[in-house]
């Protein structure tokens, strides 16, 4: 459960910074937002999935 967990938060991670570069290329503030969320909620997501299998 926690490889997946890992492997979901780096899938998220990935696609956080593709969608920020594409919204800088298109100039889309709204998708650089909602990419740098998905970013930060995916870091969130594996440091506590981290801190709680110790």
């Amino acid at each position: 459960m926690r490889h997946l967990a890992a492997a979901a938060a780096l899938l998220a991670v990935v696609l956080g910074v593709t969608g920020f570069v594409y919204g800088e290329a298109d100039d889309s503030p709204g998708l650089q937002f909602l990419s740098a969320l998905l970013v930060i909620g995916a870091v969130a997501i594996g440091v506590r999935v981290a801190r709680r299998t110790r």
